[in-house]
């Protein structure tokens, strides 16, 4: 909570249905529902030893830079200062450079275990599987440069 808002902060629980409920209509690459990435990714956080901050900021790291939710309802939402910047250090921006989103992910405590997990599931051989060859090839560079500006061993 940044101390603006009135009432407790949003537990994980309310988090997780928050996440599903914005991305309710969405499907991945494979026509999966969204939610199986969002939960993936915050089980990937808590696998790795990550914190309730970094769990919430799982559910919702692509929230914003998929247009589920908007910045001022995180900006306004009863999470933690340290939720917040992780979401928004992770949220891709249109036309951005590779570098300046690594960068800013590394500068953001607690980001680089949850986009750590984010690529680990996107890279999933078995998610990868479900996409056509050109896509999945794609993806897989994409993915690739990322690990490497970020420093991330393969999953």
């Amino acid at each position: 909570m940044t101390g603006n808002e009135s009432g407790p902060p949003l537990t994980l629980t309310q988090v997780e249905a928050l996440a599903r409920d914005a991305h309710a209509a969405q499907t991945d690459k494979a026509g999966r529902p969204y939610a199986e990435h969002l939960r993936a990714v915050a089980e990937g956080v808590r696998a790795r030893g990550g914190d309730e901050e970094q769990i919430a900021a799982a559910w919702l790291h692509d929230a914003v830079e998929d247009d589920a939710l908007s910045e001022d309802w995180l900006r306004e939402a009863a999470l933690s200062p340290r939720t917040k910047a992780i979401v928004l250090a992770v949220t891709k921006r249109p036309g951005e450079p590779a570098e300046a989103y690594a960068d800013r992910v590394l500068s953001t405590p607690g980001a680089l275990l949850v986009k750590r997990s984010d690529l680990s599931h996107n890279t999933d051989p078995a998610r990868l599987a479900a996409l056509d060859p050109g896509t999945r090839a794609r993806l897989t560079r994409k993915y690739a440069e990322m690990r490497s500006l970020l420093g991330l061993p393969e999953d």
